[in-house]
């Protein structure tokens, strides 16, 4: 290991030392490489396991890997959807002393999938516009903590199931930038180079097969912009209405709550007269059901899963004549008598199919489904045993899909 090599990370793992620094990563062994999914990236980018888990390792310039790593940390501490960083590798020469370029690595997003991946594998005629709605939201997430993305793409994304829908997490903050506040300028250009880059990707999987024939490749790049400018006028527009409408500013609140926000602030400002008042959120926080169902259960789920969960859980309450108990005492009930057995009794082989939470709540929709049928109510085990056998056991393996290169997918045909 030449001794000019040089780590810098938060929580540094011995074992990196082991791994092959002085060869361009590019020719890395195969023994060290975990076969999971890849996107298309300007940069060379490895999947490596190191100590039980898999890291990403992606070359780059050293000014630059050192620049995304610190932007990484702020968007975590933030708490934005972002792949997390682990450390910059620098220093790097090979065998015969040329110097190789530096490495940003971050932990691999367990669960997560390139878009090339899911459109490879799913040919469901919403899948494009469900994925624009998971990047406008994250989108939305991100101009709200001041941070100017610069290369808004798909290809820039990670993408997990959240029940049914899809969550979005970026990957790429080489050109991104953090502010205080961003200017409406910043905004509109940032969804620009979005609308762009969505239009020429989607382009892209048409010709390879891996769209379905009529989708309109433009029509639905110019849905980000929609999607965007509804959600961030519905958390950020004011709203005025008369001095005696003053259920509006709880109903208002109640509507982001609905959306998954929190309001952390909210000016309210009278007429001279106090005829009118106008509102305008000020602060919003994303994942307010995230939060609520931490807080009752300790479960740490995406935004929808949360929702969907904690219905269920409402459900439960009703369901056991407790409407009148602290919903603590109910929170933690559901979750021993029903939400964890019913995650437990997956087999383990196929545990990494997806997570407990998406499990849970593709169950609650095979159930729903079999009542449909059936024309009555299914116990949650049968619903369980059915859709084990019959959904999970068919499904592939979305914590780790070995030997997947999206660089080079052809459409899987639907059966």
């Amino acid at each position: 290991m030449p001794q000019s090599l040089q780590i810098t990370a938060a929580a540094p793992d011995p074992a990196l030392l082991d791994l092959p620094w002085h060869i361009p990563l590019e020719e890395w062994p195969e023994s060290h490489l975990a076969a999971l999914p890849r996107g298309i990236s300007r940069h060379v980018v490895r999947f490596v396991k190191l100590s039980g888990r898999v890291i990403a390792v992606k070359e780059i310039g050293e000014s630059v890997a050192y620049r995304e790593y610190a932007l990484l940390r702020d968007l975590n501490r933030l708490d934005v959807p972002s792949v997390e960083p682990v450390g910059v590798i620098t220093g790097r020469t090979s065998s015969d002393g040329e110097q190789l370029n530096s490495v940003l690595i971050t932990k691999h997003l367990k669960f997560s999938l390139p878009y090339r991946a899911l459109f490879s594998r799913y040919l469901a005629p919403d899948m494009a516009t469900r994925l624009i709605d998971a990047l406008a939201v994250l989108l939305v997430r991100l101009h709200l903590t001041g941070f100017y993305w610069g290369d808004v793409s798909l290809s820039n994304t990670l993408f997990r199931r959240d029940a049914g829908e899809f969550a979005a997490y970026l990957v790429d903050a080489e050109t991104g930038d953090l502010h205080d506040t961003l200017t409406k300028g910043q905004r509109e250009y940032d969804l620009e180079i979005a609308r762009v880059n969505i239009i020429g990707e989607l382009m892209d999987l048409a010709a390879g097969d891996l769209l379905v024939d009529d989708v309109d490749t433009v029509a639905v790049g110019e849905m980000i912009v929609q999607r965007y400018e509804e959600l961030w006028n519905e958390l950020t527009g004011a709203e005025e209405f008369g001095a005696t409408e003053r259920w509006r500013v709880a109903d208002r609140i109640q509507r982001l709550n609905e959306l998954g926000y929190d309001v952390g602030e909210l000016q309210m400002t009278t007429d001279v007269d106090g005829t009118t008042v106008q509102i305008q959120p000020k602060v919003v926080d994303a994942g307010h059901h995230h939060r609520r169902l931490m807080r009752l259960t300790g479960l740490d789920a995406g935004e929808n899963q949360a929702r969907r969960l904690l219905n269920d859980m409402d459900t439960y309450q009703a369901a056991t004549d407790q409407q009148g108990e602290d919903e603590e005492f109910v929170a933690h009930e559901w979750l021993s008598e029903v939400f964890e057995p019913t995650v437990r009794a997956v087999p383990r082989d196929l545990r990494g199919k997806l997570e407990p939470a998406e499990v849970y709540h593709e169950v609650l929709e095979h159930r729903w489904f079999m009542a449909q049928n059936a024309g009555h109510d299914i116990p949650l085990a049968e619903a369980l045993t059915s859709y084990v056998e019959n959904v999970l056991r068919h499904r592939p393996d979305e914590e780790a899909i070995l030997g997947l290169d999206t660089a080079t997918l052809a459409a899987i045909e639907p059966d």
